[in-house]
């Protein structure tokens, strides 16, 4: 039997309405357990979430990206974790501003002191030095009295 344009959406509403009734069985984000929330956290709950526990993945803090520092990062190349991911340990290599700092791996610290996110760090407001910069106009300023 070939498809037809009432039975493609059957299977679309039947399948949005399996969605929702999964939606439902899940608790409220407020209530889910860390390995379930997404965004900033504490550097072994965000990597532990992740299916290969975070090895090659590219974090940052987010302060630096507070601070206005971009393309800095560390790539993660080994983990420890306890406590279903809450505190652990992570090793990897610096790169800041782009560039490697650290040849060979090395702990990373400050795993839960600080907020952190994945991929490199990125300004979270524009430049100020484009903001110092007077404005050019094409028309010549008139003198005022």
């Amino acid at each position: 039997m070939l498809p037809t344009a009432a039975r493609c959406a059957a299977q679309a509403s039947g399948s949005s309405a399996i969605a929702k009734s999964l939606e439902r069985l899940l608790p409220k984000p407020s209530e889910r357990p860390p390995s379930l929330s997404s965004g900033a956290s504490a550097l072994p709950r965000i990597l532990s979430r992740t299916p290969d526990n975070g090895i090659g993945r590219r974090v940052h803090q987010v302060r630096w990206s507070e601070k206005q520092i971009a393309d800095c990062y560390w790539v993660v190349s080994r983990t420890q974790f306890k406590l279903g991911g809450a505190h652990g340990k992570a090793w990897g290599k610096l790169y800041w501003k782009g560039k490697l700092v650290s040849e060979k791996e090395e702990r990373i610290r400050g795993d839960l002191k600080y907020t952190w996110a994945e991929g490199p760090s990125k300004p979270t407001r524009p430049a100020q030095a484009d903001a110092a910069r007077p404005a050019t106009s094409t028309e010549p300023q008139r003198a005022t009295a």
